[in-house]
Formats: structure tokens, C-alpha cells, sequence
């Protein structure tokens, strides 16, 4: 199944990848000087670095598969959206509070709150999709059930 990604967040998968890679002469060295402090029974520097091996090969994996099924989508193909869809921004009022703010809709690994881009799979972001401006999403968050109005969308994109 592919999975939605803006060009950003498969540059920033593509960029981790390649620096997890150069890891691996600098972690094959230190498995091979660990080896020869003696008994590899009783050797935790030879444990330790066969498990920072095993973790930065695991993540080489997972971001490997990542990228094997990214759907790359380019937010600034999206010619004025009137609905929310993947990669569009959104302006949003907190029905109760009427505190408003702006989202993104990113991938689930590219999302970061203190940024205001939420991951299409999220409870806001699923709510979000597909509405028009007028419409209210309701979503279950952490904190409760809320409801937004979508003031805006439009393409807010930088790289």
C-alpha cells in the first residue's frame, strides 16, 4: 500500500538514510576493535556495539521500505483546493474557544505540531479531509472531543 509523502518529507527520509549508511564503516571498526578485547561471553563492548549495529540496520530497513512505498506528493501541484486533501494548508477556529490556527496535511513521518503540520492519519487530519470552508470537523483528540470550522485552504509550501 502506498503512502502519502510531500517532497519534503522524502528528502528528509532520503537525507536520514544516507547518514545512517555512512555509519556503517565507523560501526563494523568498532565491532572489530571490541572483538579483540578477548572473551566475547564477557566483552559489553562488543555486546553494545553489535546492538547499535543491529538498531542502525533496522532503521536502514524501515526507512528503505518508507521510501519503497512513498506516494510522493507535491503540494504545489494542488491548483486552489476548495477541499482539504493531502499536502494543502487549512485555517481552522476551535468552535468552543474560537482560537484559530493553520495546519498542514503531511505524511505520518514528516508530521511536527510545533510546526502545525499534522499527519493525515491523526484524528484532526482525518477529520479535516474532504471538508470545504463553512464545513465543521469533529474529532476525539487526547484532551476530548472537539469541533473546527475551515476558514481557509490553500497551499502554504516551502521546502
Amino acid at each position: 500500500m502506498k503512502r502519502p509523502m510531500t517532497p519534503r518529507g522524502y528528502d528528509a527520509l532520503r537525507a536520514e538514510l544516507q547518514k545512517l549508511k555512512a555509519m556503517r564503516p565507523e560501526l563494523a571498526r568498532a565491532i572489530e576493535i571490541a572483538r579483540g578485547h578477548g572473551d566475547l561471553s564477557e566483552n559489553g563492548d562488543y555486546d553494545a556495539a553489535k546492538n547499535k549495529s543491529g538498531m542502525v540496520e533496522g532503521k536502514i530497513r524501515d526507512i528503505e521500505a518508507k521510501l519503497a512505498m512513498a506516494d510522493v506528493i507535491d503540494p504545489r501541484k494542488l491548483n486552489n483546493p476548495t477541499k482539504v486533501v493531502f499536502g494543502c494548508s487549512v485555517k481552522i477556529e476551535d468552535i468552543d474557544s474560537g482560537d484559530t490556527r493553520q495546519v498542514m496535511i503531511v505524511g505520518s513521518d514528516e508530521s511536527d505540531v510545533d510546526r502545525g503540520w499534522i499527519s493525515f492519519e491523526s484524528p484532526l487530519g482525518k477529520a479535516l479531509i474532504g471538508k470545504e470552508i463553512g464545513d465543521v470537523a469533529k474529532a476525539v483528540l487526547p484532551g476530548g472531543a472537539r469541533e473546527y470550522e475551515v476558514l481557509e485552504v490553500f497551499i502554504s509550501y516551502e521546502d
